[in-house]
């Protein structure tokens, strides 16, 4: 089958993988393995490192009606991802080490690798004591995050980056300012004053990403800026790492998919926080993903009930992703040739390993074997009641998108196959 590794320089050329004891043995071409098992991917599959998404809600613990870490990771194994990084606000929050464990141990048999972003503050709250960084990383998190909850004291969140900067972990930061973005449903614009309905300028995000910024570039620490929606915090971002400052950002598939225009309809799937934005900002954040502003593609996928989508007015802000975000990055940027499949994969698995200091994203000999097949070709249409995860706000329900996942190897195990 077609191999693409940006890490191994292997660019879609046809080529072997042998995969043995967890790991990758060899890749090359007419590899001679007796007794294994083969997929024969007819010059018709395409063979990638599988997938890192750094921004996932997997909802537990607390949430099991939304996903538990069992129901998440095989939607992640069904979409071809085989590491993920799960958010910290569950019930209770991700701020002990004894939540860090429970969340690894539980994973331990899962069809993907979790990671886990543990807490800023305890219990998420802004008032709330930073937690204990040295511990929580001792206990296996790699990566600190407050994600839709921001600290909003700036003395906090420099505290914050100083003290993770110095373990050597990431933070991944929700950029919003909350009094801007109070009570907004979508994006502030012509499609929520058509409907009536309050909006989220993108002021609030732009005034988060530019703290961030200042604040790294005054303390000379790192700083990763979550699902970049705006065309002002791509270009903050696109400048701030021009002037060298250690920032990094990623996007989600439905900021390049989509726009503001869908929720015309009121349908609650289509909300989530950030908004969708308009056609400028979209193309704005393809340009990034072309030029290298952005680093990486992940899906911030966020579950909730049926019950709790189905009041557009008082839906929680979210929609789920896994399962469709590499069909969504071959069809809107691979197929209308903004993007080659070697930067998508990049994108989506080499440079997010890379973030957040993961030995995966390759197919290297000696990486754990973490594979993810699929047919780029391959058309359907995304129906949720037949997804993977235990809930059905997905965002692009009823789409037809290209490329379909055939099988998911995780740690050398397959996790996921379909047709082959």
């Amino acid at each position: 089958m077609k191999v693409t590794d940006p890490a191994s320089r292997r660019d879609g050329a046809v080529a072997d993988i042998l995969v043995e004891d967890g790991a990758i043995r060899a890749v090359g071409q007419r590899i001679d393995a007796k007794d294994a098992e083969i997929i024969d991917g007819e010059g018709r599959l395409h063979a990638a490192p599988g997938l890192v998404d750094m921004h996932v809600h997997l909802r537990d613990p607390g949430f099991p009606d939304k996903e538990d870490i069992l129901s998440g990771c095989r939607a992640a194994a069904a979409g071809g991802v085989t590491s993920l990084l799960c958010m910290p606000n569950t019930k209770p929050a991700v701020d002990t080490p004894e939540t860090v464990r429970y969340i690894l141990d539980k994973a331990a048999n899962a069809d993907a690798h979790v990671y886990v972003a543990a807490a800023i503050t305890k219990g998420l709250g802004d008032a709330a004591e930073l937690c204990d960084f040295q511990a929580l990383r001792e206990a296996g998190a790699c990566a600190f995050s407050n994600d839709g909850r921001p600290v909003v004291d700036s003395r906090k969140m420099a505290q914050a980056m100083r003290a993770a900067a110095e373990l050597g972990v990431p933070v991944v930061s929700h950029c919003e300012d909350l009094y801007l973005s109070a009570g907004g449903l979508m994006n502030e614009g012509a499609v929520s004053r058509a409907l009536g309905v309050p909006g989220v300028p993108a002021a609030a995000e732009d005034c988060g990403t530019a703290r961030e910024i200042a604040l790294a570039a005054a303390y000379g620490v790192p700083v990763h800026i979550c699902h970049v929606s705006t065309k002002t915090s791509v270009a903050l971002i696109r400048d701030a790492r021009r002037r060298g400052v250690q920032v990094t950002g990623e996007t989600a598939p439905h900021y390049f998919a989509l726009t503001d225009e869908e929720l015309r309809d009121r349908d609650a799937d289509k909300r989530m926080s950030p908004p969708l934005r308009t056609e400028e900002d979209r193309l704005t954040v393809i340009e990034a993903l072309r030029d290298g502003t952005l680093q990486a593609i992940a899906t911030d996928h966020a579950p909730h009930t049926p019950q709790e989508k189905a009041d557009f007015a008082k839906a929680p802000n979210g929609s789920i992703g896994m399962e469709t975000s590499l069909a969504a990055g071959i069809t809107f940027l691979v197929k209308p040739g903004l993007l080659t499949m070697t930067e998508l994969i990049r994108l989506m698995s080499t440079s997010p390993a890379r973030l957040l200091g993961l030995h995966a994203g390759t197919l290297a000999e000696g990486a754990p074997a973490d594979v993810v097949v699929f047919d780029p070709d391959e058309v359907w249409t995304v129906d949720p009641d037949s997804l993977h995860g235990k809930s059905r706000n997905a965002v692009f329900k009823g789409r037809e998108l290209t490329g379909r996942v055939k099988a998911t190897i995780c740690g050398g195990r397959f996790v996921w196959r379909e047709g082959v």
